[in-house]
């Protein structure tokens, strides 16, 4: 493929990178594209597998029919077949109605299955019938239905030794590995590690209208030399924390190691240590409290589990007797998608606001503390969603001063 044509594809969807890796991985979907051919796509988690079974679909005779996205990790072994293949009323309690299933609702598309590794044993018999004869029995059925599907699957585990182990039918690994496709991890992209970077960097500057970060010369090195172990997610997770968190807009050496883990095989961002060595460890959790809120804009559910780990880290640092520093943890992306889609890792937008929320002040607007009661009436108001509270500093502080007096009492 001439190099024009590949850099179409990648501006279509917003692939960012030009290792050879990366598009030999294009250049291989792009060519069985016109076939009917079963592909795998392996790779590493978070290096963005998922992007590669669209290109497939919207270039291939199929492109006009349905594509599916289904995540095999995320749906419980008990429904699983009955999501794919169907079911018929009154097969299992709660079966109202029947059911299509995908393989019959996407007949002459395109099913991508990822983390197909997951499937349990039985379901792996019913979906090999699939691919032998395109024929498949709804739950609690017995008719055979006829379907035209496609089926692009992926995986970030070794399929090999899964098969050694009578995890994965041999059969099926063969029937589904016709076509490998590998998938580069994000160590081995070279320059496509600053140019994501920049990416997400701008990405945030424009989502939440904050001045954009850069990298320092010495800064670039450290981030080409790292061995991220959460590919294209963890960094852009890492980015993502220093556009907010971070003071300086141009991050050196210094900033970005308080952000990389010392263990290069972890995910978990590193702790970061204030400059004010006086300042209490519960006045730098509030800090970090209100900017996670900013960032999250006022997401309840998620701000929720950034708390949960956060406070966990918390009191496990004031154990060791640590103080005048705070944990940021990492965000997850770990966001299951519905079973019917799945966004690409590369385009992933940051955590959007809830309308039903209001919106949360910045984190200078915020009025100082120096009261470590204040903190738990944060985390209070936090754990019980009060976030309007949270926004009005004047409310808070009555309630603060009329609990004190209550205590006095």
């Amino acid at each position: 493929m001439d190099t024009s044509e590949l850099q179409k594809i990648k501006q279509r969807y917003n692939i960012v990178g030009n290792s050879d890796g990366l598009n030999h991985a294009l250049d291989v979907a792009l060519q069985v594209a016109p076939t009917d051919l079963s592909v795998l796509i392996i790779g590493e988690s978070g290096v963005g597998k998922e992007i590669i079974p669209r290109v497939i679909h919207d270039n291939s005779p199929r492109r006009r029919e349905k594509y599916f996205a289904i995540n095999c990790g995320s749906i419980p072994e008990g429904t699983i077949d009955s999501e794919l293949f169907g079911h018929e009323k009154g097969s299992f309690t709660g079966a109202i109605g029947e059911s299509e299933g995908y393989f019959g609702i996407a007949n002459k598309g395109t099913i991508f299955l990822d983390e197909v590794g997951e499937l349990p044993i039985q379901t792996q018999a019913r979906l090999l019938r699939v691919l032998e004869t395109g024929e498949y029995i709804r739950v609690g059925g017995t008719e055979i239905r006829k379907t035209d599907v496609r089926i692009v699957a992926a995986t970030n585990v070794n399929m090999r030794k899964a098969v050694s182990e009578g995890r994965f039918r041999e059969d099926l690994y063969y029937r589904l590995n016709t076509i490998p496709i590998q998938m580069p991890a994000l160590r081995e992209r070279g320059d496509d590690i600053l140019l994501l970077f920049r990416l997400f960097a701008m990405q945030m500057a424009e989502k939440y209208r904050l001045p954009k970060i850069s990298l320092s010369d010495e800064a670039k090195q450290i981030m080409l030399k790292y061995k991220w172990p959460g590919n294209v997610r963890q960094l852009k997770n890492i980015t993502e924390q220093m556009s907010v968190l971070s003071r300086e807009r141009e991050i050196d050496a210094q900033i970005l190691t308080q952000f990389i883990p010392r263990d290069e095989e972890s995910t978990q961002l590193a702790t970061i240590q204030k400059d004010d060595k006086d300042d209490h460890s519960y006045a730098s959790e509030r800090e970090l409290l209100y900017k996670i809120l900013y960032e999250l804009r006022g997401n309840v559910s998620d701000l929720r589990r950034e708390m949960n780990s956060l406070r966990k880290q918390l009191d496990e640092a004031r154990q060791l007797g640590g103080t005048g520093g705070y944990v940021s943890p990492v965000q997850p992306n770990t966001q299951v998608a519905p079973v019917s889609s799945v966004s690409p890792v590369s385009s992933v937008s940051p955590v959007p606001s809830v309308s039903s929320v209001p919106s949360v002040s910045p984190v200078s607007s915020v009025p100082p503390i120096t009261d470590l009661d204040e903190l738990q009436h944060i985390r209070q108001e936090i754990a019980t969603g009060d976030i309007r509270a949270l926004t009005n500093p004047k409310p808070r502080m009555l309630r603060l001063r009329r609990s004190r007096k209550k205590t006095r009492i």
